[in-house]
C-alpha cells in the first residue's frame, strides 16, 4: 500500500502531513525547519522512502481573488523540483485559508501562542492533505 504525502510549503518552513494506508484521513508529521533547498529535499527524499509515497499534495498559496502571486511562484518551483529529482507526481491543492483554520483549531484547543506556532505548518498541511483525500473519495 502506498501513502500520500501532504506539503505546507513557506519561507521559513515545511509542515508535513501523510495519509494513512487506505488514503482516507491526513495525519500531521513533522515540521521541516528549511535550511538549504539540498538538505530540504534530501528530508523530502528520506520520507517518501520510508512512507513508500507515491504522490505529493502541495498546497498552492492563492491570493484571495484565486490568482497566483509570488509565493505561489516559489512554491510551484519547489514542487516542481521534487518532481523531477524523485519522479514523482505533485497535485496541487488551493490551500487559502488552510493556515486560518489550523489557527483557530489551535486557540479552540487552547494551545499557547508559542506552542501553536511549532505546529501550525504540519496542521495546515493535514488540512491540505485532508481536502484532497475528501476530493478523491468523493
Amino acid at each position: 500500500m502506498e501513502r500520500i504525502l501532504g506539503l505546507d510549503v513557506g519561507d521559513k518552513y515545511i509542515g508535513v502531513a501523510v495519509s494513512d494506508l487506505l488514503q482516507m484521513t491526513a495525519q500531521s508529521l513533522k515540521t521541516i525547519k528549511r535550511s538549504s533547498n539540498k538538505e530540504d529535499y534530501q528530508e523530502i527524499k528520506d520520507l517518501i522512502d520510508e512512507y513508500n509515497i507515491n504522490k505529493i499534495v502541495v498546497g498552492l498559496p492563492k491570493n484571495m481573488n484565486g490568482s497566483l502571486g509570488p509565493q505561489s511562484e516559489k512554491v510551484m518551483k519547489f514542487a516542481e523540483k521534487i518532481k523531477n529529482k524523485f519522479k514523482i507526481e505533485i497535485i496541487y491543492i488551493d490551500e487559502r485559508l488552510t493556515t486560518v483554520s489550523a489557527e483557530r483549531v489551535l486557540i479552540e484547543s487552547d494551545v499557547r501562542r508559542e506552542n501553536r506556532k511549532k505546529v501550525i505548518d504540519r496542521i495546515a498541511a493535514s488540512y491540505i492533505l485532508q481536502l484532497y483525500l475528501d476530493r478523491k473519495e468523493g
